[in-house]
């Protein structure tokens, strides 16, 4: 249901690029692909058709926008005292990244259709679906059946509105920005490699055809070179750049006197070590084939770390680098990608935005085939 409902919205996806190579060719990919990830998002975690493909200022990308947008002063400001404060004192203070509008949205949305779905005894399978069944019976089963399950003995909810909004929350942060910028820099690296987006679209159109010219789950389990595509993309462009970790015991550092004492903050330079020559030679090249199996297995297994790893690894990174896959056959499949002079070359990034975005949005001609 979830796979058919992504699929669903790259004919939204395909017809915009369509009508805008009628007008003039010359696209923001970014912009688009913000909008895509924001229907499949709405739809597939939210039950909500957001129709922002044809509707750019949709709560929903308007809400999106304002969780990313660090040029806004407040924001800047809380990302200030978030570095400069010890963790401690963060939730001694009941501090809050984010906008309070941005969280009474999502709470509303979270709140309003829970209560519409129980009232009128809708089961839908998506993500809020699977929430649902956490809420009323603390597991997730295979019949779906969550307002049948409920466990009357116990005295409240497994899961809190508030836990569930939470929830809810990271699987937008996952499927509106990370995937489509994944999505906008693995199509800005194909139409600097033409060769490249040729071999792929040879791999597309020949899978394709084996599953009845439709994109099918089974069918982007055979891209393999798609998938090379998508994590060089992530190491060369990884959606955060560093990420904060709490240490959870004393550790010495080997080879040196220095201890990294328990509870203090560590942030791992996920862009600096995707970038270092020792584990990826010549590391400003755009190659596919570092992420064949052979040349993963002479890699640290934590030199590769776009969604963190571990218990505190991304929860929506499976279903990001699906829908990339997604967005990116989509597109391949029917349009070519074409550097133009309003393309940044090199690429710059925004500075001002904690999420990895190109600076100043990022502008190819997309061509129907």
């Amino acid at each position: 249901m979830m796979f058919s409902t992504m699929t669903a919205c790259t004919e939204g996806l395909a017809g915009l690029l369509k009508e805008n190579e009628r007008l003039n060719g010359v696209v923001d990919i970014k912009d688009v692909l913000s909008r895509f990830t924001t229907d499949v998002i709405g739809s597939v975690g939210f039950g909500i058709d957001c129709n922002s493909i044809n509707d750019p200022d949709c709560d929903f990308i308007v809400y999106g926008r304002k969780v990313f947008d660090s040029h806004a002063i407040g924001r800047r400001i809380r990302q200030t005292v978030a570095v400069l404060l010890p963790m401690s004192l963060l939730k001694a203070i009941n501090f809050k990244l984010t906008d309070a509008s941005v969280e009474a949205f999502f709470l509303n949305v979270v709140r309003n259709t829970m209560r519409y779905r129980e009232d009128n005894n809708i089961n839908r399978r998506d993500f809020m679906q699977l929430m649902l069944q956490l809420k009323n019976r603390g597991t997730i089963g295979e019949d779906d059946k969550v307002l049948e399950g409920k466990d009357e003995n116990r005295d409240g909810s497994w899961l809190t509105e508030n836990q569930i909004a939470a929830q809810c929350f990271v699987f937008f942060f996952a499927g509106f920005e990370t995937s489509a910028t994944t999505m906008t820099f693995a199509l800005y690296e194909l139409a600097v490699n033409q060769d490249i987006q040729e071999k792929l679209r040879r791999e597309i159109t020949e899978v394709l055809g084996r599953h009845g010219h439709q994109i099918t789950y089974e069918a982007i389990m055979e891209m393999t070179y798609l998938d090379k595509i998508v994590h060089e993309t992530l190491r060369k462009h990884p959606p955060i750049a560093d990420i904060p970790r709490i240490c959870t015991k004393d550790y010495h550092i080997p080879g040196t006197n220095a201890v990294i004492k328990k509870g203090t903050r560590v942030d791992i330079p996920v862009q600096g070590i995707h970038r270092d020559p020792d584990y990826y030679p010549d590391p400003e090249k755009f190659d596919p084939e570092r992420f064949s199996d052979e040349n993963k297995s002479k890699r640290h297994q934590y030199a590769f770390l776009p969604f963190g790893e571990g218990p505190r690894v991304c929860i929506g990174a499976r279903f990001a680098l699906l829908q990339a896959k997604v967005g990116l056959t989509a597109i391949i499949s029917k349009f070519r990608v074409i550097l133009n002079k309003k393309t940044q070359t090199p690429l710059e990034y925004e500075t001002q935005f904690f999420v990895t975005a190109p600076k100043g949005g990022l502008w190819l001609n997309v061509q129907e085939i």
